[in-house]
């Protein structure tokens, strides 16, 4: 079954697609508590949706710069990064970087530099949506642009807002799941009031969920209730390979195709992907 589970995961004879969306969706994965799981969401995301016929970029919007990692993508200092998009006005295609061993896929990455980003967007024109125009002036066509944000609710979060259509929430089943989540909701409408009125909640994930406990059952329930059909049907487990396979500078989905988390990601961006089609969110970018 794993083999198969495998097989099926890292599609070598690319008969296995995903439906792509009519136009790109611009997907921007936010949620200001750390530690839920939105880069690891980014990556496999992209990853699962880029092995099945989809081309995908992800732009790193986080200083830390752990999409890059996750992607093998180099991102010391020194390498042209989002930095250069959002403050030098350098064109998102000059910046971009293949995935290696994944054809479909790209990755914008994020250096150091970025830390100080966001007071050096503080005066600068048009603040708000530097990225937003960097992602419209690229004149390749993308399925999907998966942006990650900071755990945080700054100016690169509110850039990343203002570029994109979606917002997919990852919520992990823990205690304090739900508690902050009432601001990123309030910035969201606040966003969407002055800003990017196209933007909207479209799919929350849970992450990092614990079969054996009560606790992620009735945070599951909770979130369930609470969000109604945006919350995606595939739940992601709390899983050893997912959480090793950066270190190896890979996505779960190439790190180990036939493990649980795989099937899980592979799952959620299936249900992406299929929702994607039946009811088109997406605009031009």
């Amino acid at each position: 079954m794993e083999a198969m589970r495998a097989v099926q995961i890292l599609n070598p004879s690319g008969e296995v697609t995903m439906p792509r969306p009519e136009r790109t969706r611009v997907m921007c994965v936010a949620n200001q508590k750390g530690g839920v799981g939105k880069t690891t969401t980014t990556v496999n995301l992209a990853v699962a949706l880029a092995l099945h016929g989809n081309r995908v970029l992800v732009v790193d919007l986080d200083p830390q710069g752990n999409a890059s990692t996750g992607l093998n993508v180099p991102h010391h200092t020194g390498v042209p990064d989002v930095y250069d998009c959002l403050i030098n006005s350098v064109p998102l295609e000059e910046v971009a970087q293949g995935v290696e061993g994944i054809p479909n896929l790209w990755c914008v990455p994020a250096t150091i530099d970025l830390a100080g980003a966001e007071i050096e967007l503080v005066s600068v024109v048009a603040r708000e949506s530097r990225l937003a125009r960097a992602i419209a002036a690229y004149p390749g066509h993308f399925d999907y642009v998966f942006i990650d944000c900071p755990p945080s609710l700054g100016l690169l979060t509110v850039n990343a807002l203002v570029a994109a259509q979606e917002v997919l929430i990852p919520i992990q089943c823990e205690y304090y799941a739900l508690e902050g989540l009432n601001q990123l909701i309030n910035n969201i409408n606040l966003v969407r009031q002055h800003l990017n009125p196209r933007l909207e909640v479209s799919t929350i994930l849970l992450t990092m969920y614990d079969r054996r406990t009560r606790l992620a059952d009735a945070v599951e329930q909770d979130v369930r209730n609470h969000f109604g059909d945006k919350v995606l049907q595939a739940v992601i487990p709390r899983n050893v390979r997912v959480s090793e396979a950066p270190s190896y500078g890979q996505s779960v989905m190439t790190y180990d195709p036939g493990s649980r988390g795989a099937t899980s990601y592979f799952e959620a961006a299936q249900e992406i992907a299929e929702r994607g089609v039946k009811e088109p969110v997406g605009r031009n970018a």
